[in-house]
């Protein structure tokens, strides 16, 4: 593919070396990293912090931001460039042109296991020892890789695709576009008992879980449906792999959740939320519009939209930076007080002395 060919595809080019030497225009077999990077490819550069990989990348092209210093840089050594705001959106869109992940045929394989009331659009693609039970509905293209088992009439829209080995348990309702990765389970029970003075008695799980369109879900990932109503996730939002999500949780769109978070019954995030790595999340808890939470945070109570939270229990980014800084202090402090207190052990001694003196 030629690199001009490149840039119209990419749809977000600001400037690029094609506007003063049209004649540079290289064929581009594929993509690389531009610390480990291949002759006749393309990489990107983020920001200036990586010029100094410039001068010795084997790249043909680069994406790189609007910046003259390293277009100019880049010029010299002699490669193809484009320039864009947001140049790893450039490079993953680069990506795309050059490899699309595996998709089954179109086509039922004889192994799989289909109730003859389940209604299959057209073009699905349903892989060996599939299991589809009675009143699913699958839409038009959906694409269900190996030993899937889908329950009982729940759904799935056009063009979603399910790796090997998930689950999606009764009534779930997948949208479009979706994908859901090896091994997770869309709708299993919420963790539901009550206490008697017997033990614990199990309260059935009656309620569904609702994918919107455009979600996608890691591997391993537990989503659970309530007692009663629905536990939603919204459009666009996006799941890791070893994410839990409890019962009758509500995550409005284009929410992001890190591998390893996990959100107790009830929690509602609004848009726009992004939680790092083993983030926890209390019963109930209401995680604000554009709110984000850094790596091993317990959110306990709500969180103002816009926050940025960290440590256990979670506060503000800046009160913990200040916190750490003390903490780290800790020890020097300890040595201090207890000098202190030795200084005023040694006063009191020798007051008790001078009053016996007085005597």
């Amino acid at each position: 593919m030629k690199f001009s060919d490149i840039v119209d595809q990419l749809g977000i080019a600001e400037t690029s070396s094609l506007d003063s030497q049209p004649e540079l225009d290289p064929d581009i077999v594929g993509v690389s990293a531009l610390q480990d990077s291949q002759p006749e490819t393309i990489s990107y550069v983020e920001g200036k912090k990586f010029a100094p990989y410039i001068e010795s990348t084997a790249n043909a092209a680069l994406i790189l931001p609007v910046d003259e210093s390293l277009q100019a840089q880049v010029t010299k050594k002699g490669l193809a460039w484009v320039s864009t705001k947001e140049p790893r959106l450039g490079f993953a869109r680069a990506i795309s042109l050059f490899y699309q992940p595996f998709h089954l045929a179109p086509g039922i394989h004889p192994t799989a296991i289909i109730d003859p009331t389940a209604i299959l659009g057209n073009n699905v693609a349903i892989g060996p020892y599939v299991v589809i039970h009675a009143g699913a509905i699958i839409g038009d293209n959906v694409c269900i890789h190996p030993q899937v088992v889908i329950y009982p009439e729940a759904s799935l829209g056009a063009y979603t695709t399910l790796h090997a080995s998930c689950v999606i348990h009764e009534r779930a309702q997948v949208g479009e576009r979706c994908v859901i990765h090896a091994g997770a389970v869309i709708g299993s029970e919420g963790f539901g008992f009550v206490p008697t003075a017997q033990g614990w008695e199990k309260m059935h799980q009656s309620g569904i879980v609702i994918l919107e369109d455009h979600v996608e879900v890691g591997c391993n990932t537990a989503i659970d449906r309530p007692a009663v109503g629905e536990t939603r996730i919204g459009r666009n939002s996006k799941l890791d792999n070893l994410v839990h999500v409890a019962h009758n949780c509500q995550l409005a769109d284009n929410c992001v959740l890190a591998a390893q978070v996990g959100l107790a019954g009830g929690v509602e995030l609004e848009p726009l939320v992004i939680l790092g790595g083993q983030v926890g999340v209390a019963n109930n808890a209401k995680i604000g519009k554009g709110a984000q939470a850094g790596s091993k945070a317990g959110l306990h109570s709500n969180v103002p939209a816009g926050s940025v939270m960290m440590g256990t229990p979670a506060s503000p980014y800046r009160t913990y930076l200040k916190s750490s800084a003390i903490y780290n202090r800790l020890p020097e402090m300890h040595r201090t007080v207890k000098q202190l207190q030795k200084q005023v052990a040694d006063l009191e001694q020798q007051l008790a002395q001078l009053r016996q003196m007085n005597e």
